[in-house]
């Protein structure tokens, strides 16, 4: 014979084997995504393309709108590059004659301490992100604070 009480105690084992099960469903696709209690859930959608978002290492990742995705810095560049007809000089050590350059060429230029992407912007090479202002994290990233040395 069933009673209120061991229909409560029923309903209590359920409730608890429930909250065990979405416990472990929820450990599963946190796992499946990278997350874990030692490491933050990504970050929320960015609110506009080049934004950045710090990690707590020290480096950053940059929003890229197009893809709706928050990416390495040199992936957002080549994607940036990429939407405006690819980068025009491709990757380099040198800089191209600026009888060449164009209004809005691209450059990725290679230092020794790494890439930066560079734009031709009123007759001269500049930092990408000096023209576009993502973010002042670019310019200390990768090549970009030793481009003019």
């Amino acid at each position: 014979m069933i009673t209120a009480r061991s229909n409560r105690a029923t309903w209590s084992a359920a409730l608890l084997l429930a909250a065990i099960m979405s416990t472990i469903a929820f450990s599963s696709i946190a796992k499946a995504e990278g997350m874990s209690a030692s490491k933050p859930a990504k970050p929320a959608p960015g609110q506009r393309d080049g934004q950045v978002h710090s990690l707590a290492d020290g480096q950053f990742l940059a929003w890229d709108a197009d893809i709706e995705l928050w990416v390495e810095p040199v992936t957002f560049w080549e994607s940036y590059a990429a939407r405006r007809g690819g980068i025009t000089f491709g990757w380099s050590f040198e800089y191209p004659a600026y009888e060449k350059a164009r209004e809005f060429d691209t450059l990725m230029i290679q230092v020794d301490s790494g890439p930066c992407l560079m734009e031709f912007f009123h007759e001269r090479w500049r930092r990408a992100n000096d023209v576009r202002r993502w973010g002042p994290e670019f310019n200390e990233f990768g090549g970009c604070a030793d481009v003019f040395k």
